[in-house]
């Protein structure tokens, strides 16, 4: 039994105009930066929103001056409008990121507070998800990319944030994306096979995922990586969609295969800590009232894995 996704993942909306040749119209940009708005992006990969995690929190571009600042980045434009983002230090905020926020769950409020995607992305609209998601990802591949990868050499940004040049040699660089492969193991009828990572909270489940190696197509890496972390052998592999997830940099492609549960589970030591097969009927209840089934929470709302869970347990 194949299913569909039955909604794009949070973090894969996007409604703004990406708008490649306007990065390097300089006239343009001049134009539309009085009416534009900006993003603030804080060192951990937060920003402020608003009426519980439903709005992001921009300002005027003008406050940030009479042209974009040297580390802005142009995420797009809509209805005449860009849309940009400016990082901020370590000490702009006094805002202290929670311990093991990947798992954190705010207490949401109508004020205006910091949070980061993995907990406001599926809360936003898709105007505000994709711009949030975009900054986010620009911004933790200019922090890696400061000096060349061919001679070592500082290097700045160029085209709106979209490129940098290194000073010595004149290379240029483009943000980089790394794939992975992201699997929701079924047995072809009402269970499906979940797994929770070495270092996840007790209870923690998700799907299957790992990233592809050089030489490797997503259909390959898919059935290696599900043989190599549960020892399973997998079959009918199937595209289901794609979600970004800057984290720091990372596309996860999203499949669905098949598996007998019959087969016994062979975890891989030091990446997996628990492995079990899970009926439809409890990840329902799992996804409708999250804690009540014992030893089953499941992926957050953000991420691809929910999505593909949510579908599966829809399609039955």
């Amino acid at each position: 039994m194949s299913f569909e996704l039955v909604e794009l993942p949070a973090l894969s909306r996007f409604t703004v105009d990406r708008r490649e040749p306007l990065r390097g119209d300089v006239e343009r940009i001049a134009q539309l930066w009085p009416k534009a708005r900006v993003l603030t992006v804080d060192a951990h990969g937060r920003t402020l929103v608003a009426d519980r995690a439903s709005r992001l929190v921009d300002r005027p571009a003008t406050e940030f001056g009479d042209g974009p600042p040297d580390t802005a980045v142009l995420l797009g434009e809509q209805d005449g409008v860009a849309h940009w983002a400016v990082p901020l230090t370590e000490d702009e905020t006094d805002v202290k990121a929670p311990a093991g926020r990947a798992w954190f769950r705010p207490e949401l409020t109508d004020e205006p507070q910091w949070l980061d995607l993995r907990a406001c992305g599926a809360l936003l609209d898709d105007t505000d998800a994709g711009l949030f998601t975009t900054a986010v990802a620009l911004f933790h591949w200019h922090r890696s990319a400061r000096f060349c990868a061919k001679c070592g050499g500082r290097t700045d940004s160029i085209k709106s944030g979209w490129a940098r040049v290194c000073e010595q040699c004149g290379h240029e660089e483009y943000p980089r994306t790394d794939a992975a492969v992201i699997c929701l193991v079924h047995d072809g009828a009402d269970r499906a096979l979940l797994a929770r990572g070495a270092g996840w909270p007790e209870g923690r489940y998700s799907v299957l995922a790992g990233f592809v190696e050089a030489g490797e197509s997503l259909e390959a890496c898919v059935a290696r990586e599900i043989e190599e972390e549960v020892g399973v052998v997998v079959a009918g592999i199937r595209y289901l969609g794609s979600q970004p997830w800057p984290f720091p940099r990372s596309l996860m492609v999203g499949f669905e295969a098949v598996a007998d549960p019959a087969e016994p589970l062979r975890l891989a030591d030091g990446e997996i800590a628990q492995a079990k097969w899970v009926s439809r009927a409890d990840v329902r209840q799992a996804l409708a009232e999250p804690g009540s089934v014992p030893d089953l929470l499941l992926a957050p709302g953000a991420s691809i894995a929910y999505r593909m869970i949510q579908s599966w347990a829809a399609a039955g």
